[in-house]
């Protein structure tokens, strides 16, 4: 029972930067803006995070800069795509890549090469009274991270923002009727443009996630395809962040299920099918999945008629 706890308390714990990234994709997709430069706002965050932390010994505010790095690389997405009517998959992949060199030339530039990795404490958990002592579920839910906590709060914030508000209406009705909002009068390119700011900030957070609660360092490879497991979280929830909560669950059973296998130390399967397992899932789920309900102007960019 001590094993099944331990390993449930682990899933929601690797599920809370998967939730994270897909509520922000949910909140910009749902005004019709794909942001594929979701993998590299997942690593500048990653990123930001330890270097802020490290400097100024403030998890905190290794968070806060996390935040403001995935917002840069999230407006400049915005900028490009929005105002300047590029494609947005080739250029949410195009800065991806640029994300990746700038934060490994960088990462050398302030910390020169390293011998051994630099290191910073993770986040520690946080008790909440009485309800971490509920007998199985305490420990599971109630004996997490701040970070974790603000996530499964923000998933009723979100969805009750996106079905009962008018704010809530405007976003999800530039994805599926933009013409009709640019004749109420409404500025699309600005709420667009917005929307894929907060996604920024959130996955700018979920990157740093990685390298301030999970290992407390940074290497290039920290996120390794995460990014786009949000990006398909995101998908197979149908763009709800009820939907994100569920998927965002489930990789994260199927990742720590992986890591503990390897803690096991069986010779008999390799590591590597369990270190692969999230990814393999992300695929099969999205071939299996039938009902998808995309916004009908999902990944078109809107160009207001003179």
């Amino acid at each position: 029972m001590n094993n099944i706890t331990s390993l449930l308390a682990r899933a929601f714990f690797m599920s809370t930067p998967l939730i994270l990234g897909a509520l922000g994709e949910v909140i910009a997709e749902r005004t019709g803006m794909m942001v594929t430069a979701v993998e590299g706002i997942f690593l500048i965050g990653a990123w930001g995070g330890f270097i802020g932390a490290y400097i100024s010994g403030n998890l905190y505010l290794g968070f806060l800069l996390a935040m403001v790095c995935g917002l840069m690389v999230a407006l400049l997405y915005a900028l490009t795509t929005v105002y300047m009517n590029q494609h947005q998959i080739v250029m949410g992949t195009a800065i991806s890549i640029l994300v990746t060199g700038f934060c490994t030339f960088f990462y050398r530039v302030i910390f020169g090469i390293q011998t051994t990795p630099l290191k910073v404490e993770v986040l520690s958990t946080i008790q909440i009274p009485i309800l971490s002592q509920i007998p199985f579920v305490g420990k599971i839910l109630f004996s997490q991270n701040i970070i974790t906590y603000l996530a499964y709060l923000l998933i009723p914030i979100i969805l009750f923002v996106m079905n009962h508000t008018a704010l809530g209406l405007t976003l999800r009705s530039c994805g599926e009727n933009p013409e009709a909002v640019d004749t109420a009068g409404i500025d699309i390119l600005k709420i667009r443009f917005a929307a894929v700011a907060v996604a920024g900030c959130l996955g700018g957070i979920a990157g740093a996630y990685y390298s301030l609660c999970n290992v407390g360092m940074y290497t290039s490879e920290i996120i390794s395809g995460r990014g786009w497991i949000a990006f398909g979280i995101c998908f197979l929830g149908n763009w709800n962040p009820v939907g994100a909560l569920i998927f965002g669950t489930v990789f994260g059973v199927s990742e720590a299920i992986g890591v503990y296998v390897k803690s096991l130390g069986m010779s008999t399967m390799p590591s590597e099918l369990f270190s692969a397992l999230p990814y393999v899932l992300v695929i099969v789920l999205t071939v299996c999945r039938k009902d998808l309900r995309a916004p009908n102007k999902l990944g078109q960019n809107y160009v207001k008629e003179n």
